[in-house]
């Protein structure tokens, strides 16, 4: 028989715990609620900036709602030939650096993941020191080179540098996949006729997907938000990807703030909607390998 003495600590203890529990169905959703707005809050009073007149901006005293409500500058963004050039230029660039990357980066994430060689390791840390260059640091040598070449103010150097910038990121991501993948199904495939290269677009890629998404979604996303590099061997307007372009909606002679924050809001519908479609299978390869 429980004596009183010890039961009471128990009960105390019991309700706590319920008292926690009931708490705890308002606390985490209302702090969800609060790191959502904190971050979602850039683009509100970026979204309510674009839907008003470019002199009220800037206004005194300023207003978080628009006094004069207008949707004017997303039509003059998007009708606008210059924006259409600057979003078809981030599209092509990123596109294709995305491409050249995972082209490059499955078969030698597949081959460091399943073959043994001498210095494989030193090639591993020096695929990981790479990112430690960032492109701001390597800009003028970066120039220097296009120069030489005859590809300053071409797709071609944008496509390069940002696919040479991502590549060991790639790389890196889809090796851990691959080595995780257990090599008897490599051997049942090879016993049912099936070659190297079958077996890795048959049945690597596919058991390899969330990784394959993940290096997708990095690499696109940073190709097209890349600036410094751009802003360095594009001086053509017309070649200009959408990070530089938009910058001339506010100059030292014309503020344009309404389109400017119409057109970076407009800038990021793509990613978002890259988001939306692959969102699944860029969870499970973020957390893959958490829990064994």
């Amino acid at each position: 028989m429980t004596s009183p003495v010890v039961a009471m600590p128990r009960r105390r203890y019991a309700r706590r715990a319920r008292g926690w529990k009931n708490a705890r169905r308002f606390v985490l959703p209302i702090a969800g609620l609060g790191v959502m707005a904190f971050f979602l809050w850039p683009y509100i009073v970026m979204l309510f900036d674009a839907l008003r007149p470019s002199g009220e901006v800037l206004a005194t005293p300023p207003t978080f709602f628009p006094k004069t409500w207008t949707g004017s500058a997303f039509v003059q963004v998007i009708t606008d030939p210059a924006f259409q050039n600057w979003l078809k230029t981030s599209l092509i660039v990123a596109v294709c650096a995305t491409v050249i990357v995972m082209v490059v980066a499955i078969p030698a994430a597949y081959f460091t993941a399943r073959f043994s060689f001498r210095g494989r390791m030193i090639f591993l840390g020096l695929v990981v020191v790479t990112q430690m260059f960032a492109p701001t640091s390597l800009v003028v040598g970066i120039y220097r080179e296009f120069y030489d070449l005859g590809l300053v103010n071409s797709y071609t150097a944008l496509i390069l540098t940002d696919a040479a910038f991502n590549i060991a990121f790639a790389l890196w991501i889809l090796q851990g996949f691959f080595a995780a993948i257990p090599k008897d199904v490599e051997e049942a495939a090879e016993l049912d006729g099936c070659g190297r290269l079958g077996t890795l677009f048959r049945i690597m890629l596919p058991l390899t997907l969330p990784g394959l998404v993940t290096a997708v979604t990095f690499t696109f996303i940073a190709a097209w938000n890349e600036y410094v590099v751009a802003l360095t061997l594009i001086q053509d307007d017309a070649l200009k990807p959408l990070t530089v372009g938009i910058n001339s909606y506010v100059t030292a002679y014309q503020q344009n703030w309404s389109q400017l924050f119409a057109a970076s809001l407009i800038a990021i519908v793509p990613v978002v909607i890259l988001f939306a479609l692959i969102e699944k299978h860029l969870v499970g390869g973020m957390t893959a390998g958490a829990i064994k």
